[in-house]
C-alpha cells in the first residue's frame, strides 16, 4: 500500500490502489457473508478465491514499492518516512488485537500491515544505501517471489524440531514454512518482499510524467480513494461488518 510517498501525487499509481482497494472491498464482503452464513465458500481452499488474494495483496505490494521508490527520488526525508511508518506499524497492532477479539483461534500476527511495515523497512534501507539500482531490484525481487517455494520444500526435508520453530508464530513471519499457518491473513517476508522489490524497479524505471497525467472522471475518484488508502483500510471491515450484523438484527 502506498501511504510511504513524496509530496508530489501521481495520480495513475494512487488510481490503481484506489482500484485494489475497491476489489478488496469486494472480496472482503463476500468474506463477511460467508463467515455470517449467507453464502457458502471455501475461502481457504478455493482457487477462484485464493487467486483474489494474491492479486489484491500483489497489487498493494507492489505500488507500495513503486511509492516508496519514487518517495527517495523525490528526496523525502527520513522524519516523513519514520512518521508514516509509525501509522502502518500502529494499524498493524490494532488489526492483530481486532482479530485477536474476533478470531480467538486465527489472529493475525502478520497479515498484510505487518509484512508492509517490514517491508518498508527493508526497502527504504536498501535504497538508502544504493544498493537497489538499476536492474537489481528486478533480479532480486523475481529471485524471492521464484526461491519461496523451493524454500519451503527444502524446509520439509530438515528435522522436525526445525520445522516446527519455522512453522511458529515467532519465525513464520518470514516465509519459509512447510505449511500454511492458521490465522486470517499471512504476508510473510518471502515471497512477498519480492513483489515489492519489483514495484521498487517500476518506480526507478518509469518517469514521473507517466505517472502523473490528467486521468478521467473514474480514475480520478479512485486516485482519491488511493491517497487516502490506510484509513480506507482500517474502516471497511468494521464498517461492513457491522452493517451485516445490523441487518441480521432487523431480520431476526
Amino acid at each position: 500500500m502506498g501511504w510511504i510517498i513524496s509530496a508530489a501525487r501521481h495520480d495513475r499509481l494512487d488510481a490503481l490502489r484506489g482500484l485494489a482497494m475497491v476489489w478488496m472491498t469486494a472480496y472482503h464482503f463476500c468474506f463477511d457473508l460467508n463467515h455470517f452464513g449467507h453464502i457458502r465458500q471455501d475461502f481457504y481452499g478455493d482457487p477462484f478465491w485464493t487467486w483474489q488474494r494474491t492479486a489484491i495483496v500483489s497489487l498493494f505490494l507492489f505500488t507500495a514499492g513503486a511509492s516508496q521508490a519514487l518517495a527517495v527520488r523525490g528526496a523525502q526525508g527520513w522524519p516523513r518516512f519514520w512518521r508514516r511508518w509509525a501509522q502502518v506499524a500502529g494499524c498493524a497492532l490494532l488489526v492483530s488485537l481486532g482479530s485477536w477479539w474476533m478470531f480467538p483461534r486465527s489472529w493475525i500476527s502478520f497479515g498484510v500491515l505487518h509484512g508492509l511495515a517490514a517491508m518498508l523497512l527493508i526497502a527504504r534501507g536498501l535504497l538508502a544505501v544504493g544498493l537497489l539500482r538499476a536492474a537489481v531490484p528486478w533480479v532480486l525481487g523475481a529471485a524471492l517471489v521464484a526461491g519461496a517455494p523451493w524454500l519451503g520444500e527444502w524446509l520439509g526435508t530438515r528435522p522436525l524440531h526445525v520445522a516446527a520453530l519455522f512453522d511458529s508464530r515467532w519465525l513464520n513471519w518470514i516465509g519459509v514454512v512447510t505449511h500454511k499457518p492458521i490465522t486470517e491473513d499471512y504476508v510473510p517476508l518471502l515471497p512477498w518482499l519480492g513483489v515489492l522489490l519489483l514495484g521498487v524497479g517500476a518506480g526507478q524505471a518509469l518517469p514521473p510524467v507517466v505517472l502523473a497525467p490528467p486521468v478521467g472522471a473514474l480514475r480520478r475518484k479512485l486516485a482519491v480513494l488511493g491517497r487516502w488508502s490506510l484509513s480506507y483500510y482500517m474502516l471497511h471491515q468494521p464498517v461492513l461488518i457491522g452493517a451485516l450484523m445490523a441487518w441480521g438484527a432487523v431480520r431476526g
